[in-house]
């Protein structure tokens, strides 16, 4: 293989070379855009660390800061990551709980990719003295990913990490 042709989903990005993009300071569902996978004879999994996460407590309008973690086995689809890098930074004047980021963005990656299994973790650093870290799963249901994202929810944090960084 010589590489994704534009009839394999690249004639339809429009952000990926755009030299004229917009950030959007509001929460953006729509930036995201997907390709399609071809590798789908196969499970894989893609993984996205993003450290510069930020988003808004939904009181006191508080920065809040994170390291997301996402990680999906793809079907159909994947998410071209500029996108998925705009689409985060939509949150930075978005005012929510932590646990509600999270959720949220493994929904509208849900939405736009109907993945097999998918993972989403928020590692938020301290305020107040306590820091936050919601993790969320889901796994396609009647496959084996809704055992798999079962198994996993009961036994994420097993060996839970020593925080000495924060």
């Amino acid at each position: 293989m010589s590489g994704r042709s534009h009839e394999e989903g690249l004639k339809d990005l429009t952000l990926l070379g755009n030299q004229g993009t917009q950030y959007s300071y509001d929460y953006a569902p729509e930036v995201l855009e997907a390709v399609d996978n071809l590798h789908s004879n196969r499970d894989y999994f893609v993984k996205f660390n993003c450290p510069e996460f930020t988003s808004l407590c939904p009181l006191t309008n508080q920065p809040d800061f994170a390291t997301m973690y996402i990680s999906y086995i793809p079907d159909k689809k994947i998410v071209e990551s500029k996108s998925l890098k705009l689409y985060l930074f939509s949150f930075r004047n978005h005012g929510d709980f932590h646990e509600d980021c999270v959720n949220i963005i493994m929904n509208d990656l849900i939405t736009l990719l109907d993945p097999r299994y998918i993972e989403v973790w928020g590692k938020f650093t301290p305020r107040g003295g306590i820091s936050i870290d919601p993790w969320c799963n889901y796994g396609k249901p009647g496959t084996k990913y809704e055992e798999i994202a079962n198994y996993r929810l009961m036994n994420h944090d097993l060996n839970p990490e020593k925080i000495d960084n924060r």
